[in-house]
């Protein structure tokens, strides 16, 4: 099987596409976000609230107020941020992944720890984030207009779940089938 015919086996076994919520996900209130309301293929957002990462020993790694959001069904918000807002240098490190949606993968990692991923020629509907940094948040502390940043479950994914956005999310325990 051909790379390409392996991603687009991968984009089509999707069951939910944000076009109707499934009945285990939690109802949003007004001030809340459904990670079921999110579309499949995934869409960019921009979003200009403070964002801040440090390293786990607190060290200042990004400031910003030009994040990107993507939102994708059944995922919290993966923030994409501008290289250029480092604050540090961040040293590339070995191994790279695969998304159906935007491409190939690299990994960066600071005090030893990988800690972030960019991709540097993502597909066509992605270009928008090529090249921009995304932190892990179970590796580093993350906030968002002050409010600190929970990891997504699952080790691999790297959503940022804060107060507003609910699910249930992808990642957690049962969730290998959505």
């Amino acid at each position: 099987m051909k790379l390409e015919d392996s991603w687009i086996k991968a984009r089509e076994a999707w069951d939910f596409r944000g076009e109707q919520r499934p009945d285990f996900a939690i109802e949003p209130r007004a001030d809340q976000e459904s990670v079921w309301d999110y579309p499949r293929p995934p869409v960019i957002v921009d979003d200009k609230r403070a964002i801040e990462v440090r390293s786990s020993s607190g060290t200042l790694l990004l400031k910003t107020n030009a994040a990107r959001r993507v939102l994708e069904t059944a995922s919290p918000p993966t923030f994409y941020l501008p290289a250029e807002d480092l604050c540090v240098a961040l040293e590339p490190a070995s191994g790279s992944s695969f998304c159906e949606w935007k491409g190939a993968a690299e990994y960066f990692q600071f005090e030893g720890e990988v800690i972030a991923w960019r991709y540097p020629e993502p597909f066509e509907s992605f270009t928008s984030v090529a090249g921009w940094i995304c932190f892990y948040p179970a590796l580093t502390q993350c906030s968002v207009d002050g409010q600190a940043v929970r990891a997504q479950a699952g080790g691999f994914y790297g959503g940022w779940v804060t107060d507003e956005i609910i699910g249930p999310y992808k990642g957690e325990p049962g969730t290998s089938g959505w």
